[in-house]
């Protein structure tokens, strides 16, 4: 497939705001470094989503707006076509972000003291948002396979439940490991969950950013008693980089959740989409198939290189090439540092800014999540970076 878009121009942000950049002084202390951490990525967006924002720019009135007539209808198309789980739009509501979906979500079906099941390491708002409400955190550890992906590790999920868990939060695929779910699995989790009457969430914002070989399973879609026990969150966000375009939104099949959920969304207004949330989601799922394809095998390559690049110049550190997203987990615990050292190695000799593994949890130590969703010249300068500080130790 001969490539129609350009992944390899650096773009500068200067003057955009973005928080790539811009947060590099209040987190780090200082504005030095290659920031390859917040995950969205450096690419243009796919010209067919910044020719619609144009095109009703052109109008010049901003007032309130209704959802297209073809919104629900082209997401429904969307899951079916990439995911095989066919919707139905009285499931579907708009949400203003995943982050937000599970605080609402923890709002309305839990009360404060109530648990949480989270799977470490994992992405830390489904630690810090639980508990910033008022709830219990409880951790179920991923087994970490030779391949430095995870497994779910259900005798210890047995083990931590107890009947005040009343909440699983679900990372498909996951976040920083990059696995995707086998049906297996999700099946296994789903009985779990049903026999002890406990809600799923199921974030599967990274669902488009699977890689060739392997494929996303909706967990909703699994059984019935997945369908009865989850709230689904999606979102063309990370897929298409338009993080800043709040274009999120839920699927919930069973109406026993879905009412009082959705009518707390709605008595509460939170479920208006802004203007252009719609206009850029529909335009991404019409005519985006072709930069995403594109995209994500550039991405893949990238991967393959940070491995490679490890395996040959940086043996103390792994990178685990994952089955989906832009994010590359680093093993950095071959280097024998401590957390201090590691910090110390990437931010103050290596000049990066990546995220530190301990902010995902138990099991992150000593690990980095590195955004290789750019360029490849910052891929490979933030691999020479790396490199030569390592060679100084």
């Amino acid at each position: 497939m001969a490539a129609n878009f350009d992944f390899d121009t650096l773009i500068s942000r200067a003057g955009s705001n973005d928080l790539m950049h811009e947060a590099l002084a209040p987190r780090w202390g200082r504005t030095d470094l290659l920031p390859m951490w917040v995950a969205d990525m450096g690419f243009a967006v796919c010209p067919a989503i910044t020719e619609a924002l144009k095109s009703r720019l052109e109008h010049p009135i901003f007032g309130y707006t209704v959802m297209p007539a073809d919104f629900w209808p082209i997401i429904i198309q969307w899951v079916e076509t990439h995911h095989q789980w066919k919707l139905r739009q009285e499931w579907l509501t708009y949400i203003p972000g995943i982050v937000k979906g599970i605080g609402f979500v923890v709002n309305v079906f839990t009360k404060p003291g109530d648990k949480v099941i989270i799977q470490a390491p994992v992405y830390h708002p489904f630690r810090i948002t639980p508990e910033k409400n008022g709830r219990e955190i409880v951790w179920n550890h991923l087994i970490e396979r030779p391949d430095g992906l995870y497994d779910m590790d259900f005798d210890e999920l047995a083990r931590c439940y107890d009947e005040h868990c009343k909440l699983f939060i679900l990372c498909n695929p996951h976040n920083p490991g990059g696995v995707v779910w086998s049906r297996e699995t999700l099946v296994r989790l789903a009985e779990f969950c049903y026999e002890r009457g406990i809600l799923v969430i199921s974030d599967e914002i990274h669902c488009d950013l699977v890689h060739e070989g392997h494929r996303h399973v909706p967990f909703a879609s699994v059984s019935a008693h997945a369908a009865d026990i989850s709230i689904t969150f999606q979102a063309p966000s990370k897929t298409f980089n338009i993080a800043g375009i709040v274009s999120s939104y839920s699927i919930v099949p069973n109406p026993a959740l879905r009412r009082p959920f959705y009518s707390w969304l709605e008595a509460n207004e939170l479920n208006d989409a802004p203007i252009f949330a719609p206009i850029a989601t529909m335009a991404a799922y019409r005519e985006g198939e072709r930069w995403r394809q594109e995209m994500l095998a550039y991405v893949a390559d990238n991967a393959r290189f940070v491995a490679d690049y490890c395996r040959d110049h940086i043996p103390g550190v792994r990178a685990v090439v994952p089955e989906a997203s832009f994010l590359v987990w680093l093993d950095c615990r071959g280097l024998g540092l401590s957390h201090a050292a590691l910090l110390d190695l990437f931010i103050d000799k290596a000049h990066l800014a990546l995220n530190d593994g301990e902010m995902f949890g138990p099991g992150g130590e000593g690990h980095m999540r590195f955004n290789v969703g750019c360029p490849r010249a910052l891929v490979q300068q933030a691999m020479d970076q790396l490199a030569a500080a390592v060679a100084q130790l």
